[in-house]
């Protein structure tokens, strides 16, 4: 977050300091509410300690959804846009959401239209946000527009949640079998190594392969530290370069089993989207800017970018999609009828709708194959390191008995 310096007065005299906000319009603010009245003031340079590190929306989804609800009521009891922005700044419990919301409010106050005071708060408010307001603003419908926005971002955090649910249980069986194999290889295999010498005769295939497991482990354990560490930042660094997050998103939509997940979360995503623009009467050009920056697959992007294209020259918008194989017929089928009929809103909400379902279905279904699976697979590599213990030592006590 920015920080400026600065110098003043208040009752007792002369008073300079270092204060931080989210703008220099805020820290005014804050200056003139604590008394004082500035005489100079300054941003410092950012640096490497003083700035801040946020990985996409500081916002969380539920708290924007509950913001949009509540925004929506009050303006449907009467309550003015200035007002509602100053009472949801102090019930909100994002406090991101509450420095962007005061913000907010003191440029309502001097005049300015909700979608330009939002629209300086980007890393909140997202394009999709500005626009829909912007648009509702025109119309005079906000409150229908906030309660469209409102069921917009509720069905998304739906998907994405289950989503989640479904690659966590594999995710968290996959960490404790590594630190399971960790443990064993480390505490429990050298025990026996001993043990094993002692015998003397040749031990097993599996035993061996377990034994040379256990201390290059032993020697080289930094080395599992340190490539979690260079996976984590390759996908960071991946994600961040538009070029190789295609074929990162490429991958993901192709790979067995989760890209068919993948590929109709991000269809329902994208007609959802269009539909919510379109409802609220946003130009189409415009809307498919939008949906291609905030559709979160370069793979889809791509094939927006290029409908987008294909409008502008006067073409149908269906062309690309017919063409690619991540848009499967429904999809273009239903938009080309959209556009025939001029319901092109309604049938993108039905296509949403429709992957929705999808989505929640096939997650379910995973979730109830794969919890066996890596149970299975799990006992496997257990049952893998125990028996190359327990066979030599049957051995042995059958060469003592």
């Amino acid at each position: 977050m920015p920080r400026y310096k600065y110098s003043g007065r208040d009752r007792k005299g002369n008073k300079s300091g270092v204060i931080t906000a989210s703008s220099k319009r805020e820290a005014v603010v804050q200056l003139r509410e604590n008394g004082i009245r500035v005489m100079d003031f300054q941003e410092l340079p950012e640096t490497v300690l003083t700035k801040d590190i946020t990985i996409g929306n500081p916002v969380k989804l539920e708290d924007f959804v509950i913001y949009l609800r509540q925004f929506s009521t009050l303006l449907k009891a009467g309550v003015s846009v200035v007002e509602s922005t100053a009472i949801l700044s102090e019930q909100t419990e994002s406090k991101a959401l509450r420095k962007a919301l005061k913000v907010v409010e003191q440029d309502l106050r001097e005049g300015n239209p909700l979608s330009e005071a939002a629209a300086k708060h980007k890393k909140i408010f997202t394009s999709m946000f500005i626009n829909m307001i912007r648009a509702g603003e025109v119309g005079g419908n906000m409150d229908d527009t906030l309660e469209r926005l409102a069921v917009h971002y509720e069905k998304q955090h739906f998907t994405k949640q289950k989503i989640v649910s479904a690659l966590a249980y594999p995710i968290v069986v996959g960490i404790i079998a590594v630190a399971v194999v960790i443990f064993l290889l480390v505490s429990v295999v050298p025990t026996f190594v001993e043990m094993f010498e002692d015998f003397g005769g040749e031990l097993p295939a599996i035993t061996q392969f377990v034994l040379k497991s256990s201390e290059l482990m032993q020697v080289y354990w930094w080395l599992v530290i340190l490539l979690f560490i260079a996976i984590f930042v390759g996908i960071i660094v991946i994600r961040n370069n538009k070029q190789s997050k295609y074929y990162l998103d490429y991958f993901l939509l192709r790979m067995p089993i989760f890209g068919k997940i993948f590929q109709k979360a991000a269809l329902a995503r994208m007609t959802r989207t269009l539909s919510s623009l379109f409802t609220s009467s946003v130009p189409i050009l415009q809307a498919m800017t939008i949906v291609e920056n905030i559709v979160e697959n370069e793979v889809i992007a791509k094939v927006i970018r290029q409908s987008r294209d294909s409008l502008e020259q006067g073409r149908s918008l269906t062309e690309p999609m017919r063409r690619h194989w991540v848009f499967p017929p429904l999809v273009s089928q239903m938009i080309a009828i959209g556009e025939e009929t001029g319901s092109l809103d309604a049938m993108l909400a039905k296509v949403a709708d429709f992957y929705e379902k999808e989505v929640e279905s096939a997650t379910d279904r995973l979730k109830s194959l794969i919890e066996p699976i890596m149970i299975v697979f799990l006992a496997g590599i257990v049952g893998t390191i125990v028996t190359s213990i327990m066979v030599p030592m049957f051995e042995i006590f059958n060469h003592v008995g």
